[in-house]
């Protein structure tokens, strides 16, 4: 989500907005990854709305968040456009809960405290 929010600012700040919308809205598959774990800004909420709509019933769209759906509206920050993108996100969506620890962490890349060996 970061860099997604970056390269809209960056595209509209040089013109290529309307282009980097269009491009996303052709992607088979959009992968939103890290969802939730900042508050978006208003922009960046317009933005996403802009997305969604273009892909809705088009294309797929994951979203990966380690926060629970509950929380998305405050995670959005505004409740009309809160109703308007989760509407689109969660209507005829499939919804996984995973459980248990961080792959990484069962990998053996992190110890029990979380730092890396």
């Amino acid at each position: 989500m970061s860099r997604l929010i970056l390269e809209l600012t960056q595209a509209k700040a040089d013109g290529t907005y309307a282009k980097l919308l269009g491009l996303l809205a052709k992607q088979e598959l959009l992968i939103l990854d890290d969802w939730g774990l900042e508050a978006l800004q208003p922009a960046h909420r317009h933005d996403l709305m802009e997305i969604l709509d273009d892909r809705h019933g088009h294309q797929s769209t994951l979203v990966i968040s380690q926060l629970p759906t509950d929380q998305w509206y405050a995670a959005i920050g505004d409740n009309t456009l809160a109703d308007a993108i989760l509407d689109r996100l969660m209507h005829n969506s499939h919804q996984l809960k995973l459980k248990g620890e961080s792959m990484r962490k069962k990998l053996g890349k992190l110890t029990d405290d979380g730092q890396l060996k």
